[in-house]
This record gives C-alpha cells, sequence and structure tokens, in this order.
C-alpha cells in the first residue's frame, strides 16, 4: 500500500473511527515486558526518535521494544541499537502479527495522521500515549501536547516522560554502524577512503526543498578546487544529479548504489555533509558529524540540528517556513528561499566547519 493510500485513508476515515472507539483511562505500573512503538513517515522522523529509544532502553534493559514503521523509514531501526522487532504497516500480513501482539504500553510517535491512533488502541494495550494535535488524543490515555518551534527530539522524549523517563541529556552518536556495512562502504569508496573527503546529497522529496542543481554543481567544483574529494550520495533519483556534480573532478557517484545503512555508513567516514532538510541530514547528524544544511519551507526550530558542529543557512524570508505536519504548500514565488542561498555561503560555512573538525 503506498504512502498516499494511507494518507487519503487517514483522511477520509480516521475522523469517522475516532468517535467508535472508547478513550482509555490512564494507569500507572511497572513495565517489565514489552512496549510497541508507532513510526510512520519518512526517515527523517524515525531518525530522530532514537535518542527516545535508547533512554527507554537505559531505564528498562529488559524491555522488548517493537516498532510498527513503513517500509519507507524501516531501514532506519537497524542503526538504532535496542529495537528488538520491525514490522511494516505497508506489509499486510507484518501489520495483523503487530497489531495481534500483546504489550504493556504503545507509544503512537506520528505527530498528525489519526490511524496510527486508532492502531494503539485496537492494540488493547492498558497504557497508550501519543500526542494531542486533533481528535485522535481521545484514544490515548496519555495526551501529550505537541509544539511546533521544538526540537522534534525533545518532542519525541516528552512522549516517554509518562513511563517516568525524564531526558535531559541527548548522548551523541545516538546512531550506530555494523561492521558489514561499514566494509562495504570502504569498498565502495576505494581510493578515498585514503584521505578526507565531503559527502554531497543534492535530493529531496519535495521540490519546495530543493536547492538548484546547477549550483550543486559549482559548489562540488569549488569544494574539490579548494581540495576536498567529493562522494555523491542518494537514492536512484539522484544518480543523474551525482553523475553531473562529479565529471572531470576528484569525485564518485555513489547514488543509487547503496542501502540505507551503507549510506550511513559512507557518511560516517566522512569529514563532513551538505544537504538540505532531509533524512539524510538527521542521519548524520545521529552519527556525530559535522553538517552544513540549506533550509527554506522548513521550520529551523522544529528540524535543524542543534550545536556547534553544524551550520544552518536560511534567507529568512517573511514566508519561511511554510511546512507544517509535514505537509508543504506550493510555493508561488518559487522557492525564492532555496533560490537565494549562494554558493559561495555555503563554500565559506564547509571551510569553517572543516577548519574547526579537521
Amino acid at each position: 500500500m503506498s504512502h498516499d493510500i494511507i494518507k487519503l485513508i487517514d483522511r477520509l476515515a480516521g475522523p469517522m473511527l475516532i468517535p467508535l472507539l472508547r478513550r482509555k483511562k490512564p494507569v500507572h505500573g511497572e513495565f517489565a515486558r514489552s512496549i510497541l512503538l508507532i513510526r510512520p513517515g519518512g526517515i527523517g522522523d524515525a531518525v530522530l526518535l532514537a535518542p527516545a529509544i535508547h533512554s527507554i532502553k537505559k531505564t528498562f534493559p529488559s524491555l522488548q521494544i517493537i516498532v510498527l514503521a513503513e517500509q519507507r523509514n524501516a531501514d532506519v531501526f537497524p542503526l538504532i541499537s535496542g529495537v528488538n522487532e520491525v514490522f511494516c504497516y505497508d506489509r499486510p500480513w507484518e501489520f495483523i502479527k503487530a497489531l495481534r501482539g500483546r504489550y504493556d504500553v504503545v507509544i503512537d510517535t506520528e505527530q498528525w495522521h489519526r490511524l496510527s491512533a486508532v492502531v494503539a488502541c485496537l492494540t488493547g494495550a492498558p497504557m497508550t500515549i501519543g500526542y494531542a494535535t486533533n481528535e485522535r488524543q481521545r484514544l490515548f490515555s496519555h495526551p501529550i501536547p505537541y509544539s511546533h518551534d521544538e526540537y522534534e527530539v525533545d518532542s519525541f522524549c516528552h512522549l516517554i516522560e509518562p513511563l517516568g523517563i525524564i531526558v535531559k541529556v541527548k548522548e551523541l552518536p545516538f546512531l550506530n554502524i555494523s561492521d558489514t556495512a561499514e566494509r562495504k562502504a570502504e569498498s565502495l569508496l576505494g581510493k578515498f577512503s585514503e584521505k578526507p573527503f565531503i559527502v554531497i546529497f543534492p535530493g529531496s522529496s519535495i521540490s519546495e526543498k530543493r536547492w538548484d542543481m546547477g549550483r550543486f554543481v559549482k559548489l562540488a567544483s569549488k569544494l574539490n578546487q579548494a581540495g576536498f574529494p567529493i562522494i555523491v550520495i542518494g537514492s536512484k533519483e539522484e544518480r543523474a544529479m551525482g553523475e553531473e556534480m562529479t565529471c572531470g573532478l576528484d569525485a564518485l557517484n555513489l547514488a543509487g548504489k547503496t542501502s540505507l545503512v551503507e549510506t550511513a555508513a559512507l557518511i560516517d567516514k566522512s569529514s563532513l555533509l551538505v544537504s538540505g532538510d532531509s533524512g539524510v541530514l538527521h542521519i548524520a547528524v545521529g552519527l556525530g558529524k559535522p553538517t552544513v544544511s540549506l533550509f527554506g519551507a522548513s521550520n529551523i526550530k522544529k528540524w535543524a540540528p542543534r550545536g556547534d558542529r553544524h551550520i544552518v543557512i536560511n534567507s529568512n524570508l517573511h514566508c519561511s517556513p511554510c511546512t507544517r505536519f509535514g505537509y508543504t504548500p506550493k510555493c508561488a514565488k518559487n522557492a525564492k528561499c532555496m533560490a537565494d542561498i549562494t554558493v559561495e555561503e555555503v563554500v565559506v560555512a564547509v571551510e569553517k566547519l572543516i577548519g574547526n573538525y579537521r
């Protein structure tokens, strides 16, 4: 089942299903057996859930942590230690198996859509936790407020507060690379594994968040002239972009040649990542790597990396940010917020960070 179909079902059926289900009353007690984390959506949300997962496992070491994800983000969870099993929403048999499981606690980490709240209720778990962003709050024993002006890692950590877990320090890195993925990355890099290199991810699933391709080409060239080998990563959709960016340079185009965990391993071996707001950006953050990120439509308070290892470039237009609950409206200004970001700004930011952390 595609993501678009799931969203359509949620929009049409969700508001009708919720009134038919009974809200759970708050319960208290020990949580020693199993917990289900529902995490539909993209790669970035899944990555930023990792600190909350680590805190759960640290507090309850014997707890079994099961995740109900989607095919598009399920490959993130092998990067997160403490997860025991992963099922997918959009694989019917896996969805049924997850729904039949017995859980002490179910945490719905979805921010807005309703069907995940319905699923949380249908599990029959004595304790259900989720965001109180609309009528979905009726289905949780512990509805939690949600703010658009709070870093998403912090928002996810609020979901585990009903378990008695208060997260004050988010340890880095919070993602782990397997030995197999590390060896694969080394074989793909070849000679580039012997010296520091910069990784660039030029892709975006939303056109309003995409920087101009011609500027990515100029960026790769300028960074190469400054002595930095370039590795381009991404899916098959970025393969042609990568060819254009690496042509004639001391560079390597690996777009479309790696799995998600192998992409993470490449980033882990790099000196720095350049990317727009993307799941790949959050992977770099989770690995503790310096990043230069390009923001326009996305809310910096909610999604931008934190700390002095990261530089966020933003044009600060009055109409930005415009993305809310994962929806970005069509831009009448041809994404001027991204178009106003210059190649020179990015080069200066990269050189500053490389100088600090070389």
